[in-house]
């Protein structure tokens, strides 16, 4: 096997605009798709917030994939 570690999150202008950012739905599943394409299978994911210029907080996945070599 082998492994890859992604952090996933929607870019700054939502949260600077909103406050806060959330993971689009249709965005992830795409992002998941695509690297499922490619063989890659979800192992684990953890949801985070993340700070953004001390101000803002976005949404974020910490997201391992695997896939057989």
């Amino acid at each position: 096997m082998e492994y890859k570690v992604v952090i996933y999150q929607e870019g700054m202008l939502g949260s600077l605009l909103l406050g806060s950012s959330k993971v689009n739905p249709v965005k992830f599943t795409e992002f998941l798709n695509l690297n499922a394409a490619d063989g890659w299978r979800v192992q684990t994911m953890e949801k985070d917030i993340r700070r953004m210029l001390l101000l803002w907080k976005r949404e974020a996945y910490v997201v391992i994939l695997g896939r057989e070599r």
